[in-house]
């Protein structure tokens, strides 16, 4: 209990001209922190870790306080005791990790909602051990920490190891994501200027820093890496056998990505299920459909299946109506009502020019066939199919040509005994 002796001591030994100064040198540290802050990040974007949407919400604003108020710590104890800002250290220095957790989970995985969790975790674990090193109960706990120890075979570790090994691994992941996303945003979005190719070689990075972050999280941990041998090659053995689905989707990710056969934003047909490719990760491809379903398609389904690339080499795609009128009707005026309907909406094609057939003699009037174009098929089909039909209706009616009601006629051969015939016209 030295330490939380040591912290009443200097609670007692505190007075009001050494507080006023300890004040005035942590106004002065984060008026400065707030100024550098302000200065480089005035066109800064709003999603930068360092700067954040605003000065303070960034990383550098509590990394400069933490600075300058450890320097005024240490300048202001040549002279007297210092409390408020032993304090002021330990709340910067926590929400310096804060900060960094959260501003580098948000960059790297902007749609994840697990990340508001782990930022929560972080939070309170932080501020619980700021608040034990203030009142100097954190040296004690790690001691305690260090005592309790977990045997791995013939050797133990003890807690405070095992502790002290997931949080310096962590710091180093987050390191790596770091600079994986900066990689990603500030030279592949200018040098890469394809999509697809800029995701391949964004996985590609965070791959390759995330495994290089790992091997030093694992030495930093104290783990002989030559253990990883073994672990090599039982996970190759894994892979041969009950990864070999999840090593094929992963492996046809990359090729998919690579080969550039089908790409983000393309038009596509799997099976029955027809969309657009909004996002190819790298076990799996998302497709949404005009309707707002979206179909989770396994990449080796579209290395090994059939899949139809609807915007490969045109974007343009064909749709077509058909309409049954009258056997009485002029076949020319009818063919130029369906075609100026089909012109007259705006999202449909000009050149090809919408075209009118006379597709089928059925039983109840003349069958005609329009075909027109459109280049935005991702916003729909039957959207522009229906105004189109309701433009020929409009058009249909007012020319007075007739849309007949499908007419049958019963016959009957033959009546029992004592029954009528039923009267003309039912």
């Amino acid at each position: 209990m030295t330490d939380w002796n040591g912290f009443l001591l200097r609670l007692q030994q505190i007075h009001a001209r050494s507080l006023w100064i300890e004040l005035a040198l942590l106004a002065a540290s984060i008026a400065a922190a707030w100024g550098i802050t302000r200065w480089f990040g005035r066109d800064q974007p709003r999603d930068s870790i360092w700067f954040g949407a605003r000065v303070v919400d960034g990383l550098l604003f509590p990394l400069l306080a933490l600075v300058f108020t450890a320097l005024a710590r240490r300048a202001a104890l040549e002279f007297q005791p210092v409390l408020v800002l032993r304090v002021a250290v330990s709340v910067f220095l926590a929400l310096a990790a804060i900060r960094l957790v959260a501003r580098v989970l948000r960059a790297v995985f902007p749609a994840s909602t697990l990340v508001r969790l782990i930022e929560r975790t972080i939070s309170w674990l932080a501020w619980l051990a700021a608040v034990l090193w203030i009142v100097g109960l954190l040296p004690p706990v790690l001691a305690e920490l260090d005592q309790i120890t977990l045997g791995f075979g013939k050797s133990g570790v003890s807690l405070r190891t095992i502790i002290e090994g997931v949080l310096s691994a962590s710091i180093v992941l987050l390191i790596a994501l770091w600079v994986a996303a900066t990689i990603e945003k500030r030279v592949l979005r200018e040098a890469v200027g394809d999509l697809s190719m800029r995701k391949v070689a964004s996985n590609a990075v965070r791959a390759f820093l995330l495994f290089i972050g790992l091997l030093f999280a694992l030495s930093v941990a104290g783990v002989d890496l030559t253990a990883l041998s073994v672990l090599g090659g039982a996970l190759g053995v894994g892979l041969g056998f009950g990864l070999q689905k999840l090593a094929s989707n992963y492996v046809s990710g990359f090729v998919i990505l690579l080969e550039r056969s089908i790409r983000i934003g393309d038009n596509v047909k799997v099976d029955t299920f027809e969309g657009r490719i909004t996002d190819i990760k790298t076990r799996y491809t998302l497709i949404r459909a005009g309707n707002g379903r979206q179909a989770i398609v396994p990449n080796e389904s579209l290395i090994t299946g059939r899949v139809e690339n609807l915007s490969l080499l045109d974007p343009k795609v064909d749709l077509s109506t058909s309409i049954v009128v009258g056997y009485d009707s002029d076949v020319a005026q009818v063919q130029g009502i369906l075609c100026t309907a089909a012109a007259a909406q705006p999202r449909v094609m000009q050149d090809p020019a919408p075209v009118a057939y006379l597709s089928n003699f059925v039983p109840d009037g003349l069958e005609f066939t329009l075909s027109f174009w459109v280049a935005d098929p991702h916003k729909g089909k039957d959207n522009v199919r229906s105004a189109v039909n309701v433009a020929i209706l409009d058009g249909l009616r007012q020319a007075g040509i007739d849309i007949p009601n499908p007419q049958r006629v019963l016959r009957v051969e033959s009546l029992p005994a004592g029954s009528q015939a039923p009267a003309a016209g039912l």
